[in-house]
């Protein structure tokens, strides 16, 4: 810690790492994620961790789900991950887009060439679409 509180860049560096590291594996997130117009990252001397928001007292995570899991289970996912990096703050999770689900063995003529994309944000315990 720096004075004030503040955490050095090399200690917010690598908390956004670890946070990105223990988003990434959860089994229901494709990756971290970009929205345009609103930024989610951790800017660092010299680079930045894109899709992971260290602030003071709150993290914001920015993803791509996986398809078929409900959203509120993957917000609920990455939240039970990140926690036990950052006691006490608010997790916010932002997704930013869905996978497009896997073909099926044999893909008919209403469904050739079909592709599913949809984008929601997800903030405490809120879906907007």
């Amino acid at each position: 810690m720096t004075k004030g509180g503040a955490q050095a860049p090399a200690e917010v560096g690598e908390l956004a790492d670890r946070i990105a590291a223990a988003v990434t594996a959860c089994p229901s997130v494709a990756g971290l994620g970009r929205v345009p117009g609103i930024p989610v990252a951790t800017y660092l001397p010299g680079r930045t961790v894109s899709g992971v928001a260290v602030r003071p007292g709150a993290v914001e995570v920015c993803v791509v789900a996986r398809f078929g899991t409900p959203l509120p289970e993957v917000a609920a996912e990455i939240r039970e991950a990140v926690a036990p990096l950052v006691p006490g703050q608010v997790v916010d999770v932002v997704i930013a887009d869905i996978t497009d689900p896997e073909p099926a063995a044999s893909v008919g003529p209403a469904s050739a060439g079909g592709v599913i994309r949809r984008t929601a944000t997800k903030r405490k315990e809120s879906v907007h679409g």
